[in-house]
């Protein structure tokens, strides 16, 4: 009986490794060539003419067109071809063999419009978001800044020392021995080191959960086409963030550059109701980033490195509700934020700042005396259709729009990043004697709630 059911469950057992079909809009494209090569300009991202997209869509048009007509014109041959051959006596060999130059001709045009929709797709997909009306335009010193909290941490004069030196201290972190694991740019966190990521970790969660979001561990490895449909591809000339996984498999898998991907991936090839957006989540997962960059002091330490741990807020949307969750997602970043007592500021980031998908986005940077700096801490963007479009990801209208589906929107934010909180925290809150005031939000997550950490804590 136990063997009867199993060979059941394998035999209807699915596959997935169907590619998920891009659904990008041609039209709008080949409308607008010029505004959107206007904003690729703006942006400093111009990997193809968008006027070239326009002549490959015209083609493939009118190679589509063509073949209509063609196949058409071949069924009505063909009925006549067969109508004659039941009579030996009246069978034409000039409508049979025009039958087969057609077919000929079908197979032809069928070979050309695969190649141009394929060229076309290529190129297309290279084309990034559109940008909000509001957005500054230019590099990363346009960026406009919204807001400031915390503001009198900024004047506070007194001599502080860098994030390495007190958690070296704090027995909280051990660079040396990951490097020899690992490599550079790896770390061990240990004691109140390792205690505190899961403090935060889990503040971030229970935070975002008190807020409607629904709680999701994600899976660290992903189908790189998933992380590409999210925009995840480097730019001409740029080194791949993206670790590749070697596995005996066909599908190509990498590491997720974070959990944003895989949450976006929940959502793909999905038909969601109108009724059940917007679907708000929240996860953790651990992201992994190949180029970590140069090292150097403004970079050692815990501020750049090849894996952290990471909470995402991530939302899927119709187009009316997604500038509203891109705020509220902004407002629960800053309410984080403020609770944990730092100093940051809020940035409307510029053109060139933006990354492929992102419609808007806002940075977050904290302010970290021991660099004597802001540093990035979070960000949040809205993405629009851009991924929904790439993993197919629509809804059913309510309302009758003349469409049977929409595509959906996609919102995503980093609730938190640890590394760089656990270094805005060591550096804000340390004391003349060497400890370190711990947030009294994170107090009840950390083992024995201590409200200080100084090496007698230990």
């Amino acid at each position: 009986m136990f063997r009867q059911l199993r060979h059941h469950s394998i035999k209807w057992t699915r596959s997935y490794s169907t590619p998920i079909q891009t659904r990008l809009d041609y039209n709008k494209i080949a409308e607008n060539p010029q505004a959107i090569k206007e904003n690729m300009i703006k942006r400093n991202h111009c990997p193809i003419d968008p006027y070239h997209v326009k002549t490959l869509n015209e083609r493939r048009l009118e190679n589509y067109n063509t073949l209509l007509h063609l196949r058409s014109q071949h069924n009505t041959l063909s009925k006549t071809a067969s109508s004659s051959n039941k009579d030996k006596k009246n069978r034409d060999p000039a409508l049979i063999q025009k039958a087969k130059e057609l077919k000929q001709h079908i197979k032809q045009l069928e070979a050309n419009l695969t190649t141009t929709e394929t060229e076309l797709l290529h190129c297309a997909v290279q084309i990034p978001n559109d940008t909000h009306p509001d957005v500054p335009v230019g590099p990363e010193s346009n960026a406009r800044v919204i807001k400031i909290v915390n503001e009198s941490l900024l004047q506070e004069q007194k001599k502080y020392e860098d994030h390495m030196t007190i958690a070296t201290r704090l027995g909280m972190i051990d660079l040396e021995q990951a490097a020899i694991v690992s490599g550079s740019s790896f770390y061990y966190l240990e004691g109140y080191g390792a205690f505190l990521e899961t403090a935060l970790i889990q503040y971030a969660m229970d935070k975002a959960a008190s807020k409607g979001f629904l709680g999701v561990i994600t899976p660290d490895i992903v189908r790189t086409s998933i992380a590409y449909g999210c925009g995840f591809q480097p730019r001409a000339g740029e080194s791949s963030q993206i670790y590749h996984v070697q596995a005996n498999e066909e599908d190509a898998l990498c590491l997720a550059g974070t959990a944003e991907i895989p949450l976006a991936g929940k959502f793909a090839t999905k038909v969601l109701e109108e009724t059940e957006l917007p679907k708000r989540l929240v996860g953790y997962g651990r992201a992994y980033r190949a180029e970590a960059g140069g090292r150097g002091t403004e970079t050692k330490g815990l501020y750049r490195v090849h894996q952290f741990s990471k909470v995402e807020l991530f939302a899927v949307s119709t187009e009316q509700q997604s500038d509203a969750l891109l705020e509220q997602f902004r407002e629960i970043q800053e309410e984080m934020f403020t609770e944990l007592g730092l100093c940051f500021r809020v940035l409307d980031m510029p053109t060139e700042e933006l990354g492929a998908s992102a419609y808007r986005k806002y940075d977050i940077e904290a302010w970290m005396p021991g660099r004597n700096t802001w540093g990035e801490i979070s960000s949040t963007s809205n993405c629009t259709d851009y991924q929904a479009r790439r993993l197919s990801i629509r809804y059913r209208p309510t309302h009758n729009t003349g469409k049977n589906t929409s595509f959906c929107h996609t919102i995503n934010g980093t609730a938190i990043a640890v590394p760089r909180i656990i270094i805005a925290i060591l550096e804000t809150f340390q004391q003349t004697d060497g400890s370190v005031k711990i947030p009294q939000v994170l107090q009840k997550w950390l083992p024995g709630q201590p409200s200080i950490l100084s090496p007698t804590t230990l």
